[in-house]
């Protein structure tokens, strides 16, 4: 009778383990999926960044072109006037 009680909480001790084992396991893959989505996420943010920044180029070299003035194109756009005037030569625009 001893024996048989020792042998049945021995079995639950392994049974708990083994539970507890499997929901490691299972929080471990969800954690490794969230990364791999965050990581696509993070690559189709710093896409969209790129586009927005690429347009926002086109329109500073366009505002230039239409005749809006070096420094009213740095106040709306918070840019520096040195990053302003690189974004227009590399659009064939001659800055101010």
């Amino acid at each position: 009778m001893a024996m048989e009680v020792v042998s049945d909480l021995a079995s639950e001790i392994i049974y708990g383990m083994a539970n507890r084992l499997a929901d490691a396991v299972r929080a471990f893959h969800l954690a490794q999926a969230t990364a791999a989505a965050s990581a696509q996420r993070a690559a189709e943010d710093r896409e969209k960044v790129t586009v927005a920044r690429e347009q926002l180029a086109t329109a500073i070299a366009e505002a230039s072109r239409s005749g809006m003035r070096q420094v009213d194109i740095v106040r709306v756009t918070g840019y520096t006037r040195e990053r302003v005037r690189q974004i227009l030569r590399s659009h064939g625009v001659a800055p101010d």
